[in-house]
């Protein structure tokens, strides 16, 4: 797939996300690499590249304001070197993008790998 095409995909999963979250994500910018780096690896403690879909970096809305300033904007990154390998079909490749936007879209707004798991779990069953 052409980089183009992953892109139009992650921004539609953007706008598939309810108007009271998009209008709530503030200082945060997405990006979208081929493969993690080693850092972003190392950070979450994963060793294979291709297992990680999607990164969450900066303070969650949760904390931010409490004596915090000038920082730099969250960074939410979409991996699609991973994405595309995991994805069976088209079809799949566009639910697992909105997946992962969805589950990094969470930890901006600061909920943990658990309470992410349970909401997804939830969402998932609404479906």
């Amino acid at each position: 797939m052409k980089t183009g095409e992953f892109e139009e995909l992650v921004g539609r999963a953007l706008l598939k996300l309810p108007n009271r979250i998009r209008t709530k994500m503030e200082n945060v910018v997405i990006c979208i690499e081929d493969n993690a780096s080693r850092e972003q690896l190392k950070s979450v403690g994963i060793k294979h590249k291709n297992t990680l879909l999607g990164l969450y970096e900066g303070i969650p809305k949760n904390v931010w304001g409490r004596g915090l300033g000038n920082n730099l904007p969250d960074k939410i990154t979409i991996f699609r070197v991973p994405i595309e390998n995991m994805a069976v079909n088209p079809k799949d490749k566009e639910k697992l993008i909105r997946d992962v936007v969805w589950h990094e879209v969470a930890h901006h707004f600061g909920f943990d790998e658990e309470k992410v798991s349970e909401m997804e779990r939830r969402w998932k069953n609404l479906q």
